[in-house]
C-alpha cells in the first residue's frame, strides 16, 4: 500500500512572517495613498523617485541588517557615507578618475569595517561604543576635508551621473501633453543587486547562516562549530564596505559633498531594518524585508508631505510613531506565536 503523501505546508519562520507583514503594510499604505491622495502616487515614476532618493539608504540598511541579525549595532554608517562622499568629490576635483575614486570609496568603507570589526570581535569592546567613536571620527574627518559644500566638477563623472535608465511603458502623459518615460538612476540598479546578493549570502552560504546562529544564541553557535569572533568580524567588514558603496551612490545622486551629508542616515537605516522585521536582539531578519521597510518609511513621509504637512518635524514624528508601531507589532506577533508553539 502506498503511503499517503503529507502535503502540509511548513510553518512560516519568524523572519518570513515579519517580512510578509511589512510587505502587506507597504502595499496597503501605497494603494491607500493612490486612492485618497492621487497625484504622483498614480504614476510609476513615484516608485522610481523613491528608489532614486533612497538607493544609498537601501545599501546601508542591508549592511546594518547583517550586523543586527548577528546581535550587534553599527551607528557609524551615516558618518562613513558622508566621509566617502566628501573624499571622492575632492579627489575627483583634483585630477582623480572614476575608477580610482571607486577604489577610494571602497577603501574608506573597508578600513572602518576592519578596524571596528577587530575592536568589537577580538578585543570584545561594546559595539555601541566602538561605532559611536567611529561616527565622531568620520564626522570630524569630513569637516577637516572641507567645511564648505563641494560640487563634483569632473566631466566624466558628471556624464556618468546624468545617465538614466528609461522605461518607456511605465511612463505617463504630462498635463502639457508630452509623454514622460519613467527614469531610474544607475545607483538603484546597484542597490537592487546588493539586496539580491546579500539575500543569497544569508540564505545559502555558511557565513550567512552563521550570522543567524550567532544572533539567536551565541553559545549554541559555538557548540555548532561556528567561529563566532570571525563571523562577527565579517558582519562589520561587510557593513563598512557597503557604507563605502553607499557613499559613492550618494555622490552619484547629489553630485556634491557636504559636511552634513547623510546626517541621520544611521537612524533611518536602523528604522528601515526594524520595520522590515529585523529584531534588535538578533537572530531574525531579511534584506527583502529591509528593502520594503525602507520603502514603507519613504511612503509615509511622502504621504505626510502630500497631505500638506511640509514641516520637517512632522516627518520625524510619523517616523517615530511608525517605528513604535512596528516594534509593538513584532512583540505581539512573536509573543502569540511563541505561546502557540508551547501549547
Amino acid at each position: 500500500m502506498d503511503k499517503k503523501k503529507d502535503f502540509r505546508r511548513e510553518p512560516l519562520t519568524d523572519t518570513q512572517l515579519l517580512m510578509m507583514i511589512t510587505v502587506i503594510i507597504f502595499l496597503a499604505m501605497y494603494f491607500l495613498a493612490m486612492a485618497l491622495l492621487g497625484g504622483g502616487f498614480l504614476h510609476a515614476q513615484q516608485i522610481f523617485d523613491m528608489l532614486n532618493d533612497n538607493a544609498p539608504l537601501i545599501i546601508v540598511s542591508c549592511g546594518l541588517t547583517i550586523v543586527m541579525i548577528g546581535g550587534g549595532i553599527d551607528i557609524s554608517v551615516g558618518a562613513v557615507t558622508s566621509l566617502v562622499v566628501m573624499s571622492c568629490v575632492l579627489f575627483l576635483n583634483n585630477g582623480g578618475n572614476i575608477f580610482t575614486s571607486i577604489l577610494l570609496a571602497l577603501g574608506i568603507g573597508l578600513a572602518f569595517g576592519l578596524v571596528q570589526g577587530f575592536l568589537i570581535s577580538y578585543l570584545e569592546i561594546q559595539p555601541f561604543i566602538v561605532t559611536l567613536a567611529g561616527m565622531f571620527f568620520a564626522r570630524g574627518m569630513t569637516t577637516i576635508l572641507s567645511v564648505n559644500p563641494q560640487k563634483a566638477e569632473n566631466g566624466a563623472f558628471n556624464a556618468l551621473r546624468e545617465k538614466k535608465i528609461e522605461i518607456g511603458f511605465l511612463g505617463y502623459t504630462a498635463k502639457n501633453g508630452n509623454f514622460v518615460p519613467a527614469r531610474m538612476e544607475l545607483g538603484v540598479v546597484l542597490a537592487l543587486l546588493i539586496v539580491l546578493v546579500i539575500f543569497i549570502l544569508l540564505r545559502y552560504f555558511r557565513l550567512g547562516r552563521g550570522f543567524y546562529a550567532m544572533g539567536g544564541n551565541q553559545q549554541s553557535a559555538l557548540m555548532l562549530g561556528i567561529n563566532v569572533k570571525r563571523t562577527r568580524f565579517m558582519s562589520y567588514v561587510i557593513s563598512g564596505l557597503l557604507s563605502g558603496i553607499s557613499g559613492y551612490v550618494f555622490m552619484m545622486h547629489t553630485g556634491a559633498g557636504n559636511a552634513t551629508n547623510a546626517a541621520g542616515m544611521e537612524m533611518n537605516a536602523i528604522a528601515s531594518s526594524i520595520i522590515g522585521g529585523t529584531l534588535l536582539t538578533g537572530g531574525v531578519g531579511n534584506v527583502f524585508g529591509t528593502f520594503f521597510g525602507t520603502m514603507t518609511l519613504t511612503t509615509i513621509k511622502k504621504i505626510v508631505v502630500s497631505s500638506g504637512l511640509n514641516e520637517p518635524w512632522w516627518q520625524s514624528i510619523t517616523t517615530g510613531g511608525m517605528l513604535c508601531f512596528f516594534i509593538l507589532l513584532q512583540s505581539v506577533v512573536l509573543g502569540r506565536r511563541n505561546r502557540s508553539k508551547k501549547v
